[in-house]
């Protein structure tokens, strides 16, 4: 049985306590922790978790004589590294949510914390466990479509002007960034997972253009140049209404999308195309062959890592996937704060490596005026891939 501590007991939290208890067989959630122990109390009543223990800290909670394998980090931003550490230096694995950190630096020393302990880091992307997102990987490894050679990459929600008045919210020193990092965060762990590289060369802007109760962006474009001359873009946003998420690879002999849509085209003698009836069908049975996860979404990542930990394997998604993200957001944020292009990779001398460096440069477009210490109860959107 391996015994779980929920550290942070904010909105996401929810979501990885409804995916433990559904591996009951497996796990067992001991402890829930929180600053505000208040928090941690209504979730041990809300899920019922009567021999959970409640900590005010995670220094708290290490102190004591309860056995802990697994900590699922689901802190603001800018207390993951401190607290992964913490944990893995008390050989205890760690499920940290997106991002897995606020800078390069802390990236690497987790990882070197990882080493050092020899335990698991596995950091928070979900959505790589979708079906839709497993396949459209299956297809394009597969190489059916070709190569890819422009890929399109959607973060498209919207959150209201209250939601950056939370404490921690809408602040570069605290949540380390704005939808780039905290929500396009998905998006591209996908590309680069389905990419297998970073791209060479990144160029973006950044914006605020709806919430003035926050310092950060709340809309951001990317232009990603791969080595071989593909390009990519990347649109964060909590400005669109709908909130749709999509991946799109047009590939050189058809386009493959997330949700599931795919065309082709050959040449026609005069240079314009007609569809290529045939190629479609052929992807489209193949899609349809590739079996469905047992498990999606957090359930998923739950159940991946729990099977890494029992059978001392490596997770899907690890910190060293984290780190790759990170990286490339850290290059969208220095290519939109000096408005200038910005190559791969970033090396330990760049500014941007360090936090500090990012906080010295980071455009701040208005003053955080409101800390709420809690929104309230309400449901939280997890994404909407429009099928």
């Amino acid at each position: 049985m391996i015994n779980v501590a929920i550290i942070g007991c904010g909105n996401i939290s929810g979501a990885h306590i409804a995916s433990y208890l559904k591996f009951s067989d497996r796990c067992k959630i001991v402890a829930l922790v929180d600053i505000f122990p208040e928090k941690a109390e209504a979730s041990k009543v809300k899920y019922s978790l009567t021999d959970a223990q409640v900590f005010a800290s995670h220094e708290e909670m290490l102190a004591s004589d309860l056995q802990i394998h697994l900590a699922s980090n689901c802190t603001p931003p800018y207390v993951h590294a401190t607290i992964a550490i913490n944990c893995m230096n008390k050989k205890i694995h760690v499920l940290v949510e997106k991002p897995m950190a606020t800078c390069l630096k802390e990236c690497d020393e987790m990882l070197e914390a990882e080493k050092r302990n020899g335990v698991i880091l596995s950091c928070g992307a979900q959505n790589r466990y979708l079906n839709m997102i497993s396949k459209l990987k299956s297809l394009a490894d597969s190489g059916i479509a070709g190569k890819v050679r422009c890929a399109h990459v959607e973060s498209l929600w919207w959150r209201g002007h209250c939601y950056y008045d939370l404490w921690w919210r809408g602040t570069w020193e605290k949540e380390g960034g704005g939808p780039t990092l905290n929500h396009a965060v998905h998006q591209i762990d996908m590309i680069n997972w389905i990419q297998k590289e970073l791209p060479a060369e990144v160029t973006a802007v950044l914006s605020n253009v709806m919430h003035d109760n926050s310092e950060c962006e709340d809309l951001s474009f990317a232009i990603l140049k791969y080595a071989d001359g593909a390009l990519g873009s990347v649109t964060s946003s909590v400005v669109h209404h709908g909130g749709e998420q999509s991946i799109v690879l047009q590939c050189e002999n058809a386009k493959i999308a997330a949700p599931f849509s795919v065309a082709a085209e050959v040449s026609k003698p005069n240079g314009f195309g007609e569809p290529n009836k045939a190629l479609e069908k052929e992807i489209t049975d193949k899609y349809n062959a590739l079996p469905n996860r047992s498990h999606e979404g957090f359930d998923g990542q739950i159940d991946n890592v729990l099977g890494a930990i029992e059978t001392n394997t490596r997770p899907l998604i690890t910190g060293e996937d984290g780190r790759k993200t990170v990286e490339l957001i850290t290059a969208i944020y220095k290519s939109g704060c000096l408005k200038q292009t910005v190559s791969l990779p970033l090396s330990k001398d760049d500014e941007f490596y360090q936090f500090e460096g990012i906080l010295k440069h980071a455009t701040r477009f208005y003053k955080k005026t409101k800390s709420e210490t809690n929104l309230g109860d309400g449901e939280i959107t997890l994404g909407n891939y429009k099928k």
